[in-house]
């Protein structure tokens, strides 16, 4: 990836915020790279070296600043738009995608070969799949060490090292010191009873508002709770079962407390809650790009921090998807209630935190069982959501990220009940494909209606939306926060407007 040196060096030396995450700098008389805001004194331009990402800074042999804290910038997904294959890629990696498999795996599940997808690493991240994953892990675990109190056992556990010892040899070699020395010259870890907390930061501006009063709207009864300005479920990895909370913190971050027995699924925990609050996204490069348009650059100055939501599991989504088909958002949510009430696994005593969260939503396996069709909607609803849980239940990976969004559209396409709308809002919310877009919608027809008061056809949206990529999804979600969406003469709802 091309850095500018000069002006990168005009960035250190004004601190200026704007590039906080962009850009990481190596001092070579020092051996320790930073970020662009660091309060250390800016080094000679002759000792600097620049680097895209801090997985390219770290494989270039440079070990993270303990002042300004390289794990604690925004994880920016500026590259999209670039190259959709590293975005798909890095979205794999975060999830766990180089913990099992190597990079011959990772590149098969993103059809290119594996050379090819080292040379786009080199191009646009700077550094090789496997050198992003270390760096991944070993920035986990110097955040867990500096704000948790985790013993450093479970910090290893938790940041995906496979022994202690492996844990200890790395920040040794890396910062001089071992873990349990580095933590005793930080302040003090928090405490929050019988929960971790950890921090995750993301780029300003951030509507939290709108993102809370989205998943408010969708609450459901049992498994979520919006309330005091958190954000609250119940979660399942594996055979193990929690809850989370997220609340937003200061220093352009949010606070997510976990309360969950195994630790070592901290790292997925912390995948999932970035894609929820799509807390990668690059508001500055989205919101210049779609204010080029007349017609949304309105909406982007009365919301320049707007996200796109994101999923917890792709199951639950795309149930909600079809439950909600022709009815109202709190008539699917109520029937959703009914569901999780019927089928869900009840949570452990010990782990409810009397804020309403009583139950996990149900898995596909047990709603492929089940006999949806008592709880009061269509038998033709109800045997799309069954065949949709036995396909899940056949095929886990189906909500993966593939190669492309038009192979994923084809495969979600392929599910029962999955027409085109339900697969792109799958692919906005779950997949985090950021040029997803559900022409058909009758919300965004309706925002798009001429002064004759004619309304565009979904082909014709499509033709418009052209201008807007690769960021559609962001689109769709400022013509909708507008209000352009309204319920029908009849009261009812598209089924955007109940998923």
């Amino acid at each position: 990836m091309d850095m500018d040196r000069i002006a990168c060096y005009r960035a250190i030396s004004t601190r200026d915020a704007r590039f906080d995450g962009r850009l990481f700098v190596g001092v070579k008389t020092t051996g320790i790279y930073c970020r662009p805001i660091c309060p250390a004194r800016t080094p000679k331009f002759e000792n600097t070296s620049f680097y895209p990402s801090a997985a390219a800074a770290q494989e270039a042999g440079f070990r993270p600043c303990l002042r300004c804290r390289p794990e604690t910038s925004p994880d920016l997904a500026f590259w999209r738009g670039t190259t959709n294959t590293v975005s798909r890629a890095l979205a794999l990696i975060e999830a766990g995608g180089l913990d099992e498999a190597d990079v011959e795996g990772l590149a098969n599940r993103l059809g290119v070969g594996a050379r090819q997808l080292r040379r786009l690493f080199r191009q646009h991240v700077g550094a090789s799949p496997i050198a992003v994953a270390q760096t991944r892990r070993i920035l986990l675990a110097k955040q867990l060490i500096h704000e948790t109190s985790l013993p450093m056992a479970e910090v290893a556990l938790a940041a995906g090292f496979n022994s202690v010892r492996r844990f200890n040899e790395t920040f040794l070699e890396m910062f001089g010191r071992s873990p349990a020395k580095l933590r005793r010259i930080r302040d003090k870890p928090r405490r929050e009873a019988g929960a971790l907390s950890v921090r995750l930061p993301y780029r300003p501006p951030y509507d939290f508002d709108a993102m809370l009063s989205f998943l408010s709207l969708r609450a459901i009864p049992g498994v979520e709770v919006v309330s005091e300005n958190t954000y609250r479920r119940t979660i399942a990895i594996g055979d193990d079962c929690g809850v989370i909370s997220v609340a937003p913190a200061d220093k352009n971050r949010v606070n997510v407390a976990v309360r969950f027995p195994n630790m070592a699924a901290l790292p997925q925990i912390i995948a999932r809650v970035r894609r929820v609050f799509d807390l990668a996204a690059d508001p500055d490069t989205i919101g210049t790009h779609l204010a080029l348009d007349s017609l949304l650059a309105p909406l982007v100055a009365a919301r320049p921090g707007l996200r796109v939501p994101g999923a917890w599991d792709g199951f639950e989504l795309a149930v909600r998807a079809i439950f909600g088909q022709q009815i109202t958002v709190p008539a699917a949510t109520k029937l959703l209630g009914r569901l999780v009430e019927a089928h869900g696994v009840p949570l452990p005593a010990a782990t409810r935190d009397g804020e309403g969260l009583s139950h996990l939503f149900p898995s596909p396996a047990r709603i492929a069982k089940a006999d949806v069709a008592v709880l009061g909607m269509p038998n033709a609803r109800a045997m799309a959501v069954t065949s949709l849980a036995q396909a899940i239940s056949a095929d886990p990976a189906i909500f993966s990220r593939g190669a492309s969004l038009e192979e994923a559209i084809a495969k979600l396409r392929s599910l029962p009940g999955i027409g085109e709308w339900t697969a792109q809002y799958i692919a906005m919310r779950e997949l985090r494909e950021p040029d997803a877009f559900p022409a058909a919608d009758i919300g965004l027809l309706r925002a798009m209606v001429s002064a004759d008061g004619s309304r565009p056809s979904p082909t014709e949206l499509l033709s418009r939306a052209e201008r807007w990529r690769p960021w559609r999804a962001y689109a769709a979600l400022h013509l909708w926060a507008a209000g352009t969406t309204r319920p029908t003469a009849s009261g009812k709802v598209n089924e955007r407007e109940a998923a």
